[in-house]
């Protein structure tokens, strides 16, 4: 079993005290990488929810390697990394949303001064009422925990807020703070901290949302980002509380009257503000002498601004919204986290990229915009790995076995814009079989109901194995909109279907002269153009031998033979427009999805040309094995369900003969999800209908994080939330022939095991031959000749 597509940039990664390793928190665990290579080294496993938080302890000695890591699964875990190994579990019982520990980030001289010896840390949790798990209105609470000699935690509670928010310590530990809407709130630290010690607290006022705060290293000096992309500084805050200096006059303390940029009473110096941003802060720290501040938002641009004269610095085009940026022990480098998952090593102070590791990215942020129109991800099968489409029409190919991302193509030219107005849309990508071409669909938006483009391109492998573009076409179905691209099994063969009413099918046409050298260049033509009635093509697929070409007309199924364009057949009539046809491996099997009020999946025998069973179900993807019977089938369920699956969707493996699923799973996050076989080693393989299969079964979320398992063998029965045993299946509504006659009476299994061939005529022969299942039925020419027979009236002939 192979887990993978995790987010690498929920939280702040952390370097190790060497500055060799970086900890990334990714999904339940922790992910190792090497700051030199870029790749995973180990991951901290344990943890049975998302981890929140990674605080790397600088110990003086060599061996020892320490690390604290917090989670939403209420614990904290310390860890010795080197090996790695947990050391100590501690459970607060509290969901963790952030954890900081001051004495980790004190200097030595501090730490000996220090009698106490125990290890206090500050953690954000939510609280919830005991009666129903449920947070409470103002969930979040700021608490203590001792580390060293943990009992419980402390009862004693800084702050409370609507939300857990996220905790931000100085690098010299002496001052905490948090943001809270328009408010900064700030403690000191006591130096002889204790579960019971007081801390000093201020707070400081804005007249906009805070998105971000952070401490100077050595000064009381703090900057907070908001909303609108203003960045605020406060110098010499908590001159008053923090430093006792103030004079109290009839309870109040006194302030100077020259304090420039202060709002109201707050307890500072003075207060400046830069803006540059045009949206708001994302992130904000201070370099590790203090001259520097840096700032990044969703323009995609690390700015390093002077602190004392203003003067900015621009590391441009990154290419995606900046999240986190953490220095590294060694001066020579850091880390900076992007929104598309991806996290780039610096190189200092010049802040050039050298190393980045790449996570799967995320799904569009327009995909609710553009629902409809948005693309499903396309696998290789071959390869194993996955297209998804990222922000800026690109094409990220991610390897699913290595769990990296292997490289991107750039489908139309545009750089990163922070704007959210969409003008373009990627709607399709296809891979073919064998994973040596693509083709993708680009669909202009149209401005003031005047414009938009549809535009067809299809890809070929360079020299290098990457995607480049062979051939260009614009309008290929004149002004209407491509619904699916499909390719043919064995030849550079692709057709094309429209809303407009026709599809059309190309094929790639090789030059071999130019002035008697040997080069070869290709390109895509049009071979043929077809149509029914004028209905819509919704959906095409080729048969395993490509040899029968099936398109979807709305709601009928129409046979065609590709090499010469003849329509061959017409079969089906579902409910609601088919959106997506798949040829069930070498069978002789099609299966159809339809949408809509009445969703239904449906299985067609094509030697029989009808329909051999169906379920009214909301399908959100399919997939069949390459050389078996075998299909699988992801399913949303209901919100009102009343089932025993836990999660959102279930993925049921069908025998494409037997409308009884052979296994089910359920999954979470169904929504945008998708499934696929992929070729495994022959070590993975198992027996299945008397042979060896290779097929391993992957299933990616809507957020992008899969799990590839063998179906067939005892890690999928591992991996099944819900067993064969406890499966609870019920379809939705009556389909094909209980729609139309009813339900069928039960089957006699008595009856069943009588003679079979009765020696005598019955009485009423006709009420035996048409029981059973419509797809069942005898030939035509069967009834009619049994029927006719049984209506005549039999005599014995007399022997005289």
């Amino acid at each position: 079993m192979i887990r993978g597509g995790l987010n690498y940039v929920s939280s702040a990664p952390a370097f190790s005290k060497d500055g060799k390793r970086l900890f990334v928190c990714s999904g339940t665990s922790v992910s190792v990488f090497s700051t030199a290579t870029g790749s995973l080294v180990s991951s901290l496993q344990g943890h049975t929810a998302v981890v929140t938080a990674v605080v790397v302890i600088p110990t003086t000695a060599s061996l020892l390697s320490y690390c604290w890591t917090a989670s939403v699964d209420g614990t904290i875990r310390q860890w010795d990394y080197s090996v790695p190994e947990c050391v100590k579990i501690l459970d607060l019982r509290f969901p963790i949303f952030s954890l900081v520990v001051p004495s980790a980030l004190s200097t030595r001289e501090e730490k000996d001064a220090k009698s106490s010896p125990n290890v206090i840390a500050y953690v954000s949790v939510e609280s919830r009422n005991a009666q129903d798990n449920r947070p409470k209105p103002r969930s979040g609470q700021i608490r203590k925990c001792n580390l060293t000699n943990f009992h419980t935690v402390s009862s004693l509670i800084l702050r409370e807020t609507e939300q857990p928010e996220s905790l931000t310590i100085s690098p010299s530990g002496k001052f905490l703070g948090i943001k809270d809407k328009r408010k900064l709130h700030i403690w000191k630290v006591p130096k002889m901290d204790s579960d019971s010690a007081v801390s000093k607290k201020i707070t400081l006022h804005h007249t906009k949302t805070f998105t971000v705060l952070a401490f100077h290293p050595t000064e009381r000096i703090v900057a907070a980002g908001d909303v609108t992309g203003r960045i605020l500084i406060w110098r010499g805050f908590g001159a008053q509380k923090f430093l006792n200096s103030s004079v109290l006059v009839n309870g109040r303390p006194t302030y100077n009257d020259d304090k420039p940029g202060v709002r109201e009473n707050d307890d500072a110096e003075s207060c400046c503000t830069w803006h540059w941003h045009s949206s708001g802060v994302s992130h904000l720290s201070f370099s590790s002498d203090g001259a520097y501040l840096y700032s990044g938002g969703k323009e995609g641009v690390l700015l390093l601004w002077q602190l004392d004269t203003g003067n900015k610095k621009f590391l441009p085009r990154i290419g995606s919204p900046l999240l986190y940026f953490v220095d590294s022990p060694d001066s020579s480098l850091s880390a900076l986290s992007c929104a598309d998952n991806q996290i780039h090593i610096l190189k200092m102070p010049s802040m050039e990229i050298i190393k980045s590791i790449s996570g799967i990215k995320p799904p569009l942020s327009s995909q609710d915009i553009c629902e409809g129109l948005s693309s499903r991800v396309s696998f290789d099968c071959t390869s194993g790995s996955v297209a998804v489409q990222t922000e800026s029409y690109r094409i990220q190919f991610y390897s699913l076995f290595a769990n990296r991302g292997v490289y991107e193509v750039q489908v139309c030219e545009r750089n990163h814009q922070p704007v959210d107005e969409i003008t373009l849309v990627v709607s399709l990508v296809e891979l073919s079989l064998d994973g040596s071409v693509m083709g993708t669909v680009e669909i202009k938006l149209p401005e003031d109901g005047i414009g938009g483009l549809v535009c067809l391109k299809f890809w070929d492998l360079d020299d290098n194995q990457r995607f480049s573009v062979s051939t260009l076409i614009y309008e290929p179905h004149r002004d209407a909109h491509i619904s699916a691209v499909a390719f043919h099994p064995t030849r550079h063969m692709a057709v094309s279907s429209s809303y407009g009413g026709d599809f059309k099918v190309w094929v790639c046409k090789e030059e071999i002269e130019l002035k008697g050298q040997m080069l070869q260049t290709s390109g895509w033509m049009c071979h043929a153009v077809g149509s029914y009635k004028n209905k819509a093509m919704r959906a095409a697929a080729f048969s395993a031998d490509g040899s029968v070409l099936a398109v979807a007309a709305d709601t009928v199924i129409t046979l065609w033979d590709p090499n010469n364009n003849v329509l061959v057949a017409v079969i089906g009539e579902t409910p609601m427009p088919i959106t997506r046809l798949v040829f069930a491996g070498s069978s002789d099997y099609l299966l159809s999805v339809s949408h809509g009020s009445k969703p239904q999946l449906s299985v067609w025998s094509m030697s029989k040309l009808a329909a051999s069973w169906s379920y009214r179900l909301q399908i959100e993807a399919v997939s069949s094995a390459i050389d078996l019977s075998y299909f699988a089938a992801l399913v949303l369920l209901p919100e009102s369900n009343d089932c025993t699956f836990k999660g959102d969707g279930i993925i049921l493996l069908f025998n494409v003969k037997d409308p009884v699923p052979v296994a089910s799973w359920s999954v979470s996050k169904a929504k945008g999800g998708g499934l696929a076989f992929l070729k495994g080693e022959p070590s993975e393989s198992a027996i299945t209908d008397g042979r060896a299969s290779q097929a391993l079964l992957v299933y990616i979320n809507g957020d992008r994080e899969y799990v590839i398992f063998h179906p067939y063998g005892k890690e999928a029965r591992e991996l099944s939330i819900t067993g064969h045993e406890d499966r609870v299946f019920e379809e939705t509504g009556q389909s094909g022939y209980t729609s139309i006659y009813g339900a069928l009476p039960k089957f006699d299994w008595k009856r069943n095991i009588a003679s079979p061939i009765p020696s005598a005529a019955s009485e009423r022969p006709w009420e035996t031959i048409f029981s059973g299942s419509s797809h069942s039925l005898p030939p035509l020419t069967k009834l009619c000749s049994e029927f006719l027979e049984s209506l005549l009236e039999k005599r014995t002939t007399a022997v005289e």
